[in-house]
């Protein structure tokens, strides 16, 4: 179907396909959506369309588009303004092309009903005033901490620095007097607040109900630019029933059209499809919703930020925060900022993460769908007690797996072997069941740590890898190094070695965020390389995606995408595929591999489970057996050099103060900290720009494809030290030679 564009039309219609059931599956209906109304209307066809046989609808204001970065074609749209509460819709295009344009289509009707002008005749609802209330207090915070911030840069400044002094003076006057004016009216608020609470009720039941169930929608057209294929742009139809709720208190001015319809259309209460009375028809819901009542609450919870009267003022206007817990104390009374990173999960912030659900709905508000998150600021409750560079060492938390690859005698076993490292080595990255953001390392950040193999018995006398990526550290350690290479794009560059098996590992990952509705994906751009130096042998390895799914609730992580495993010496490689959740049933976090040999055309080994539980592996011979299972798997603790001997450029040095915040549950503290690292960050950039001093990176290089390598891998270091044995060997033999030839010239 031809697609048009009807600039003086407000309605767009076409066909999708629309997810019924687990028996139906995907059925196509033909949708309506009224841009004036804030409606989403479909129907079996387009002849039941033309007679008002509506088959079910979606009210768009509040709802949340969501997509999924794995496919293409497919899209949700999740409405809390139905029975269910909440509700999901599937649906699914032709193709890509054609889901952007209704997912745009979509995005700016729902953006429409979300700014609509109150009628200035009426009063606002309770709810939207107190959420303004509570943004406000929010951004009283934001101002506070950037003033604290402007007073400490002006203490930091020198005494021949008058003439800046002064600058600071004069902005931090301006600045404070704008706070105090911001502390006044946000109280002038709460006492308003208090004063129309009393009759709220009562105007909510004059404002709030259509009169008769009849709604008169705006008369005003909106034109909608984006063209869809198989879509067609109609008049909007009287017989149509595409009408929403809105109360009076939220309908547009009236503008004079002598080419607009006036519409008198039934009001649906609630978004609803007809199978919702049938048990067999349904729309798939997410395993973990909860139940209308619960979900009305917990969304009533996460939205209430604690007013500036209760809790976020003094009685001499100063803002405070949750009582904080102590952080950890040595015995002479010094913070521990080691022991800060002991605890192992952040599982009991499960609750904090709600507390704060409508700053994320907030934040989500500014961004489109598809959008690059890279450059946005995110709030430092979603954190995790940790930088990225220190998640990637944790992917060795089994480094016997790792080291044991050397130790196989054959081809086929050694890939067998890399295969099952590989997919034992992503459970231990994720420390807790709530999906939360590690800290992006700044440039020229590096992390340090190795491992004890439990394996080796630990010999104090073994000679120490002097040359090695950690000086103190002997040959019978696995040792990793890491160092934010650059900033943009970020790529973080890995290594890692254990030079008594002769094997090591080295990898440069660029993330790249994006929006994708309900999730944030995270695509890993890049690859790794295991090096067998024993039997020179490299195998090439990618990595998957990363998603935080359900981020306007308790959000979660899932792993997705293909990935391969590849030698290209011997010939052997392997498909691996990290399955994300399907809305219409089955598991998290499955897997599956298939390994095939040189020259083979169907795989002899075939591996299906679970990535951060048991897996389990099918051979050609038909053989079944557990492959593995993470949880029966010890994790070897990394070790790390104390902060106290630690470089000013490590990890754990650099976010101390924000692990502390995070820690204690000091949400002022942890921001400002991270405030002065970003603003050191930048004051860096400046001077590097001012003085054309270019960056120069410590450990790792770049190579001529684009990659990073370590400065001084093993195989380098195995090749000098042959060289020089050979050269001594050389020398050694000629200098026995020249003495054999003076003896025999001597007897004669």
């Amino acid at each position: 179907m031809a697609a048009q564009n009807n600039m003086s039309t407000s309605t767009m219609e076409g066909s999708l396909s629309k997810w019924t059931n687990v028996v139906n599956g995907w059925q196509y209906r033909w949708f309506v959506l009224d841009d004036n109304a804030g409606l989403l209307s479909y129907y079996t066809s387009k002849e039941k369309m033309m007679r008002g046989a509506r088959r079910g609808c979606v009210r768009l204001k509040g709802a949340v588009i969501g997509i999924d970065d794995e496919d293409d074609s497919t899209f949700t749209i999740t409405t809390s303004s139905s029975k269910d509460d909440p509700k999901t819709f599937h649906f699914q295009t032709r193709n890509g092309e054609e889901r952007e344009r209704w997912v745009r289509a979509l995005e700016d009707t729902i953006l429409r009903h979300s700014h609509t002008r109150w009628d200035p005749r009426k009063p606002p609802p309770k709810h939207d005033f107190d959420r303004k209330v509570a943004e406000a207090d929010a951004y009283l915070q934001l101002l506070i901490d950037q003033i604290k911030l402007i007073e400490q840069k002006q203490k930091d400044l020198g005494d021949d620095n008058e003439e800046k002094k002064q600058r600071y003076t004069e902005i931090l006057r301006q600045a404070n007097s704008m706070l105090n004016s911001v502390k006044h009216a946000i109280v002038q608020l709460q006492i308003a607040k208090a004063c129309v609470s009393n009759t709220h009720d009562a105007l909510c039941r004059n404002t709030a109900i259509p009169v008769n169930g009849i709604y008169q929608g705006p008369t005003e057209p909106v034109n909608i630019a984006l063209p869809l294929k198989h879509v067609t742009a109609r008049e909007p139809d009287p017989t149509v029933q595409t009408g929403i709720e809105l109360g009076s208190e939220c309908t547009e001015p009236r503008v004079s059209n002598s080419n607009a319809t006036t519409r008198n259309l039934p009001v649906p209460e609630y978004s609803y499809s007809s199978s919702d009375e049938d048990e067999d028809f349904y729309d798939a819901a997410d395993e973990i919703s909860p139940t209308p009542s619960q979900s009305a609450a917990k969304r009533r919870e996460a939205e209430r930020i604690p007013s500036v009267t209760e809790s976020s003022l003094t009685t001499d206007n100063r803002p405070v925060a949750k009582t904080p817990a102590p952080p950890p104390i040595k015995h002479d009374g010094s913070i521990d900022y080691d022991a800060l990173y002991e605890e192992d999960s952040d599982d009991g912030e499960m609750d904090s993460m709600e507390s704060h659900g409508s700053v994320v709905t907030h934040l989500l508000s500014q961004v489109k769908i598809g959008m690059d998150l890279t450059k946005v600021a995110l709030p430092t409750f979603i954190l995790e007690r940790r930088s990225l560079l220190e998640m990637y060492a944790d992917y060795f938390a089994h480094p016997d797996q790792f080291v044991s690859i050397a130790d196989m005698p054959t081809p086929k076993e050694r890939m067998v072997q890399v295969v099952k490292w590989y997919m034992c080595s992503f459970h231990a990255g994720r420390k807790s069941g709530v999906a939360k953001k590690p800290y992006n390392p700044v440039l020229g950040e590096i992390f340090r740590c190795y491992w004890d193999l439990p394996s080796v018995v630990i010999d104090k006398d073994a000679p120490l890898a002097e040359n090695g990526p950690i000086p103190w550290c002997n040959e019978n350690q696995l040792t990793f190094v890491a160092e934010q290479v650059s900033h943009h794009p970020p790529v973080s560059a890995f290594y890692a070695e254990h030079p008594t098996k002769k094997i090591s590992f080295g990898a440069h990952v660029w993330t790249k965020s994006k929006f994708l509705g309900l999730s944030i994906g995270v695509h890993n751009v890049g690859k790794g390389w295991v090096n067998v130096h024993r039997h020179d042998e490299e195998y090439v390895l990618t990595f998957p995606n990363g998603y935080a799914r359900s981020i306007l609730t308790v959000p979660w992580i899932e792993l997705g995408g293909a990935t391969t495993i590849v030698c290209a010496r011997t010939g052997y490689q392997a498909n691996i595929e990290f399955l994300t959740k399907p809305f219409y049933g089955g598991k998290r976090n499955r897997i599956t591999c298939q390994v095939s040999g040189p020259g083979d055309k169907k795989p002899f080994l075939t591996i299906n489970g679970d990535w951060n539980g048991a897996m389990e592996a099918k051979w050609t011979d038909g053989k079944t057996e557990i492959f593995a299972d993470v949880r029966e798997q010890r994790i070897e603790k990394k070790m790390v050099k104390p902060m106290s001997e630690q470089d000013e450029d490590e990890s754990r040095k650099v976010w101390r103060e924000v692990t502390m915040g995070l820690r204690i549950n000091d949400m002022d503290k942890a921001t400002a900290a991270k405030c002065a690292i970003e603003q050191k960050q930048r004051d860096d950039v400046r001077y590097r720009k001012e003085n054309n001093i270019g960056w120069q990176t410590k450990l790792f290089k770049e190579t001529k494809d684009g990659g990073w390598m370590y400065t001084s891998p093993l195989e380098m270091r195995m090749r000098t030290a042959e060289a020089a044995t050979s050269g001594a060997a050389a020398s050694s033999t000629g200098t026995e030679d020249s003495t054999n030839a003076s003896s025999a010239q001597s007897s004669t």
